[in-house]
């Protein structure tokens, strides 16, 4: 594929870009090398090898749900600054 200034005023409207020339020179280089580095990929032999979709085979690994007890109230509340009987009483960050 060919990097010309067509192709790549054509991408710059299509993502409602501008460049000035040496702009323009350095995103077709970049382009250039980009195409270049797929094309060197393209030799390699792939037939046999599966894509891969996912980083591990495990699938859905999740932990079973399981009812466990829980601290208290009081327990909670034990090492909390300021608190009462029920809750936890934090300083007011809304003001009127």
């Amino acid at each position: 594929m060919e990097v010309n200034d067509d192709l790549i005023n054509n991408l710059a409207q299509l993502a409602k870009l501008e460049f000035n020339d040496a702009e323009r020179d350095e995103i077709k280089n970049d382009l250039q090398k980009m195409i270049a580095f797929i094309d060197k990929l393209n030799e390699l032999d792939t037939t046999g090898v599966e894509p891969l979709l996912h980083m591990s085979e495990n699938v859905n690994v999740l932990r079973e749900d399981e009812v466990k007890g829980s601290i208290s109230r009081e327990e909670a509340l034990k090492n909390a600054p300021l608190h009462d009987d029920q809750f936890f009483k934090v300083p007011k960050v809304i003001k009127k």
